[in-house]
């Protein structure tokens, strides 16, 4: 219900583009046809790629290549992209390594997309706080 619900509050001229794992494949097949795209959203994306990876270290791997892809995608597309992520780091430790090890990850792919962002916002409470 809460999906449809969003779906439901777009813009008609919005496209809708479910990429799980491969987000740099769909912005080098499909972002060149937009002036802006919003990729909703790195957590996941994270997230799907190191449970489909069968141990820690092919997982950092993946999650990092595809987040170097993923930049360099961008980079050579004229679209400005607006990315989504969560925060995980500012929490408590959590009781378990694969949490541990994705609050890392994702703290790393983090930092990498953002050292590349012309801007960088953090949303405290629906308030966006500029970081960069």
């Amino acid at each position: 219900m809460r999906i449809e619900r969003h779906k439901k509050s777009r813009p008609l001229n919005w496209d809708t583009l479910e990429s799980p794992s491969e987000v740099s494949k769909a912005i080098n097949e499909k972002a060149g046809e937009y002036p802006v795209v919003v990729i909703d959203c790195i957590t996941m994306l994270v997230s799907n790629i190191m449970l489909g990876a069968s141990d820690e270290k092919s997982a950092e791997s993946a999650v990092l290549k595809e987040i170097d892809s993923l930049i360099n995608a961008m980079k050579a597309k004229s679209a400005a992209f607006i990315l989504v992520s969560n925060e995980v780091g500012l929490g408590i430790v959590p009781d378990n390594e694969l949490s541990r090890n994705y609050r890392d990850l994702l703290g790393r792919a983090n930092q990498l997309l953002a050292s590349y962002a012309d801007e960088v916002y953090l949303l405290v409470a629906g308030i966006p706080v500029k970081v960069k």
